[in-house]
């Protein structure tokens, strides 16, 4: 008799809450969680903030502060990643996280509040690119899309219940409260991931020698991006000519930027991974830019109360974790389900205008949103798992920071041009209607077009 060899035993896919995973996977989650929860409650108490600040205008400017430190973070953290591991980036993140919402918490003026919304989105902007460099370097190629899933599963919880919570806790212990309660919950998570931090990873990493690897010139191509797109978004929202000469400078250093923060050839959408980069922002500009208008437009065009306005972004959100799902259960290859998830993306924003029309009934944007956001969780989980897949080991952490940094931009300025276009048309519910839609018609061009370029993700 003879032992059976090895090659002869069966192979057992990994199991992300199997045995040798399981605490990875529930740390990575409940930190996603948190930061999710963050990012969902804020705008909720925000009026209260401005109130007791004596800041009208601070909401815009603590978003602003959250969106560029982020930015900054993500491409140091990546690079960060890259030259000496995730363990320390994320370690690093993850204080300054909480090191924010405490000093938000404490602010005494709108000075603090927005140094400690630019320390937060410093924490959130490294953690996040640290965990994806974790997510490659910790489990195995064929088990990452699941873990994916479960990052954007991780939204789904703050996004139903988040404004509700913060609400509460805004209203019954004040706003600082919003931001005090998530400090005790990061020790969980921190416990639970000591054995991913001290995991040796699957594939061993060469020092890094590209473009992309130079911490000095990074540092300035990041500075670049950040400023030029709080220079960018700042002249969009003016409108005037001076503000709008400054945005031009912005949208010339953003572009420097990007041209050094992205792989070569992403902003020409060349074939593989740069424009597998450029689709997460496609994705993001072309979902968030309604999803941002969807609760103004059915509360001032439909008299929804803020409650029932809330409900749409909530399907959208449980649409995104089941596309999520579904995309880690299929084999298709991945350009077809990037071409899916931005059809249905396309097909969702399309079917929320006539959600604003006269004899029709807002709740259409119900159904029109699990439509958007089931295909943001086929194609934005299918960008991710391509883009680390298409990484070199050593590149993981500046690929992952540039997912995120398109992500990021994607968003913000397709917002921030939705909200300069709203102000220009009018503030009547008429309006808002009319904004509503042009705002829908830019963003469907924006899905069409990665729809149609796809097909270059594959190499």
């Amino acid at each position: 008799m003879t032992a059976p060899k090895t090659l002869d035993a069966p192979y057992n896919q990994p199991r992300i809450f199997g045995p040798a995973y399981r605490t990875a996977t529930l740390g990575i989650l409940l930190v996603a969680t948190l930061i999710a929860f963050e990012g969902m409650s804020v705008g909720v108490v925000m009026p209260k903030v401005s109130i007791d600040l004596k800041a009208e205008t601070l909401y815009g400017i603590s978003f602003s502060a959250f969106l560029i430190a982020s930015l900054f973070a993500n491409v140091v953290s990546g690079l960060w990643s890259d030259r000496r591991g995730y363990t320390t980036p994320f370690l690093t993140g993850v204080v300054l996280f909480v090191a924010g919402m405490a000093l938000a918490g404490a602010a005494v003026n709108k000075e603090m509040f927005i140094v400690a919304r630019a320390v937060q989105g410093l924490g959130a902007g490294t953690t996040i690119v640290a965990l994806f460099v974790m997510i490659a370097r910790v489990y195995p190629a064929e088990v990452r899309p699941k873990v994916f899933a479960g990052l954007s599963a991780a939204w789904v919880v703050p996004a139903m219940v988040g404004p509700a919570i913060a609400g509460f806790v805004g209203d019954r212990f004040g706003w600082q409260w919003v931001f005090y309660g998530i400090i005790p919950l990061v020790v969980p998570a921190l416990v639970m991931l000591i054995p991913a931090l001290n995991r040796k990873p699957t594939e061993e990493a060469a020092p890094s020698t590209g473009p992309r690897s130079r911490p000095g010139a990074m540092a300035v191509a990041a500075t670049c991006a950040a400023v030029g797109a709080g220079l960018l978004l700042a002249g969009i929202q003016s409108g005037k000519v001076l503000p709008l000469l400054v945005g031009g400078a912005g949208l010339v250093a953003l572009v420097y930027g990007l041209y050094r923060l992205l792989p070569p050839g992403a902003l020409r959408f060349v074939r593989g991974l740069p424009t597998t980069v450029m689709m997460r922002g496609l994705f993001s500009a072309a979902f968030f830019g309604v999803n941002a208008f969807i609760p103004l437009a059915l509360q001032r065009v439909k008299d929804f109360d803020t409650t029932a306005a809330g409900i749409a972004l909530t399907t959208g959100a449980l649409g995104w974790s089941f596309g999520s799902y579904l995309q880690s259960r299929r084999e298709a290859p991945a350009h077809k389900r990037i071409r899916l998830g931005a059809a249905c993306v396309m097909a969702g924003v399309l079917l929320t205008i006539p959600s604003v029309l006269p004899g029709v009934s807002g709740w259409v944007a119900v159904p029109a949103w699990i439509v958007a956001g089931f295909g943001m969780g086929i194609g934005m989980t299918t960008v991710s798992v391509t883009a680390l897949k298409q990484s070199p080991v050593n590149e993981q952490g500046a690929n992952s920071a540039a997912l995120s940094v398109t992500d990021m931009l994607g968003s913000a300025l397709t917002i921030g041009i939705g909200g300069a276009l709203v102000n220009m048309i009018g503030h009547a519910p008429g309006e808002i209607a009319t904004g509503f839609i042009v705002i829908s018609a830019l963003m469907a061009a924006i899905s069409l077009a990665a729809t149609l370029l796809a097909f270059r993700t594959a190499r």
